[in-house]
């Protein structure tokens, strides 16, 4: 086998792929945070290469290990370099059409010379065979087994299917009444008052409307927490970790009185960069919500607390490589802690709305059952279906979204929302 140089075309793509992944699997961090050491320095274009490549990995992993292991005759590690770069070349040339001689030129000078030799014999033999993957991917076992046991077989089978592809792009309006419009402006479909979704691969920065701050990005399952709460009439609602800042505007367009808190000040600049470009309005605080000597009670308190975003793994795949039973543990303290702190900051007979982007029922109907049993001056608020999308219904206070809902319209994340009164 020849050496190939190492400025083949392509390669330092690949490079950025190789070293989110190795971020992601090895490291824990998430993909948000390797994109960003990874890419610095690529043109766009080649940016969006390395994250899809990086992407179909990790929605296909145990698939495509079960290529690989085929052909070798003693397993490579699952963390061995080689089998990352395997991974990469397989992703590329079953999922993303790239023709085999340019996936194997960028993949052996990511390798040592030893392995070179076994990457390109795994490949050719692979590529003599013709593989093809199955219509929807395998689930890691972990997540697998806990969404089984928590919801079923029928919707661990869904979340395969929903793991297949990225998620259309939803839109959140600023003024409901002009969905008719903006859907055929945009040439999308409105699965709800203020509400749009769009094929993927839209560029947002140039669609009509967005410079003008007519909408923004926001998963459909995202807005059911302020759809929960309706209408402000100039009432206050503060919005604990809040940035970058979707249900921030949504509330603030709802005619809420809003104050925005977030520990995060670069997070928090996303926010403030979002009301400007909306023409929306929100007092904003830097503050750790447990810390925060400000006293003040609201009309209602919104905590979209930090959680293990599994439900969000159509988009982030990554969340099933890097979360497990420590991390939703560690999760669940921290969503209890800013649960009791939240509470203290909702007026007599005000309303207290706890949502997480989370798929584990530790992070949900758990969370809310502990938090009116330790808190009794709370009670479940029911909400009005006419508040809540075509398709999607409240039980008990509660809403809860999974895999296989709306799926002939799209489908939606995994999310959870519970609603609570506080007596008066």
């Amino acid at each position: 086998m020849n050496t190939l140089p190492t400025t083949a075309t392509g390669l330092s793509t690949r490079k950025a792929a190789l070293r989110m992944l190795d971020a992601v699997i090895r490291t824990g961090q998430s993909m948000d945070q390797a994109v960003t050491m990874a890419t610095r320095d690529l043109e766009s274009s080649d940016r969006a290469l390395a994250i899809a490549i990086a992407q179909e990995v990790l929605r296909w992993t145990p698939d495509l290990d079960l290529l690989i292991d085929s052909q070798t005759q003693l397993p490579l590690a699952d963390d061995a370099k080689a089998r990352m770069v395997l991974r990469m070349a397989l992703a590329q040339m079953l999922r993303l059409g790239t023709p085999p001689h340019a996936a194997i030129s960028t993949a052996l000078p990511l390798l040592d010379k030893g392995p070179r030799r076994l990457v390109h014999g795994v490949l050719g033999s692979l590529w003599r065979l013709q593989p093809k993957l199955a219509d929807a991917p395998t689930l890691l076992p972990e997540p697998a087994i806990r969404w089984t046991e928590a919801w079923g077989a029928e919707m661990a089978e869904h979340a395969r299917g929903a793991l297949a592809e990225p998620p259309m792009l939803d839109l959140a309006l600023k003024v409901h009444a002009d969905t008719a419009e903006w859907a055929e402006k945009l040439g999308g479909i409105s699965l709800a008052a203020g509400h749009l979704r769009l094929p993927r691969g839209s560029a947002i920065e140039t669609l009509e409307g967005y410079a003008d701050g007519a909408w923004w990005v926001q998963d459909l399952a995202s807005t059911l927490p302020v759809r929960v709460l309706g209408k402000g009439n100039g009432r206050t609602v503060l919005d604990l970790c809040a940035a970058p800042g979707g249900k921030t505007m949504q509330l603030a367009a709802a005619g809420w009185a809003v104050t925005a808190l977030d520990l995060s000040a670069k997070r928090m600049a996303l926010l403030d960069s979002n009301l400007e470009r909306t023409g929306l309005h929100a007092e904003t605080v830097i503050a750790d919500l447990r810390k925060w000597d400000d006293e003040v009670q609201f009309d209602a308190v919104l905590l979209d607390a930090p959680c293990s975003a599994t439900g969000t793994f159509r988009r982030h795949p990554d969340v099933l490589h890097r979360i497990g039973a420590r991390q939703i543990s560690e999760l669940v303290e921290l969503q209890k802690s800013l649960l009791d702190h939240a509470a203290k900051r909702v007026k007599p007979g005000g309303s207290l709305v706890y949502a997480t982007c989370s798929l584990e029922p530790e992070e949900g109907e758990a969370q809310a059952a502990a938090f009116l049993e330790s808190h009794p001056d709370f009670a479940v608020a029911a909400i009005g279906g006419e508040l809540l999308p075509a398709g999607i219904a409240a039980h008990d206070g509660q809403v809860r979204t999974l895999s296989g809902m709306l799926a002939d319209q799209g489908g939606l994340d995994g999310f959870f929302v519970a609603s609570f009164t506080r007596a008066a």
